[in-house]
């Protein structure tokens, strides 16, 4: 899949704070005869696509709650420039870390588009409270277990 076998790319945190996200590499960097990224369908390997279902690929992340980049539950951490295109929605999902995982991925993940995700992060800042983060722990277990709504 490539060098290095840790992923890291910058993402903004809390308050659009950066930080550097630690992922398990789970694609190549295929492209095409015009230098441009193949789709991510396309660049996942199998050894990528298991990573993905099992989500072992997020397990460097627990490196970023450690180092306090990340909450175990919170919106996804997006890129900067992401964040910059969603306006007001991308600002507000700043207020909090971001999560390794969250309302929307409990809800859909890959199913679901971005203006989706963004609502179900505006919904998770609105409910926020430690039962409610237990309750989208115990839903992200299942749907490990279940290995639901992943699309690569």
């Amino acid at each position: 899949m490539g060098r290095p076998v840790v992923f890291r790319q910058t993402r903004a945190g809390a308050g659009g704070k950066p930080f550097t996200l630690l992922k398990l590499r789970s694609m190549s960097e295929q492209r095409d005869s015009a230098g441009e990224l193949l789709s991510d369908s396309e660049r996942t390997t199998p050894v990528g696509r298991f990573l993905r279902r099992s989500r072992l690929d997020e397990l460097p992340g627990l490196l970023n709650v450690v180092w306090g980049d990340m909450n175990f539950v919170g919106p996804r951490p997006l890129l900067p420039e992401t964040i910059k295109m969603k306006g007001e929605a991308g600002r507000a999902r700043g207020a909090v870390r971001p999560g390794v995982t969250g309302w929307a991925q409990v809800n859909g993940r890959d199913e679901l588009s971005i203006p989706d995700k963004v609502a179900f992060d505006v919904e998770y800042l609105e409910r926020q409270s430690f039962w409610f983060d237990l309750k989208i722990l115990w839903m992200t277990l299942l749907k490990v277990i279940k290995r639901d709504n992943v699309s690569h």
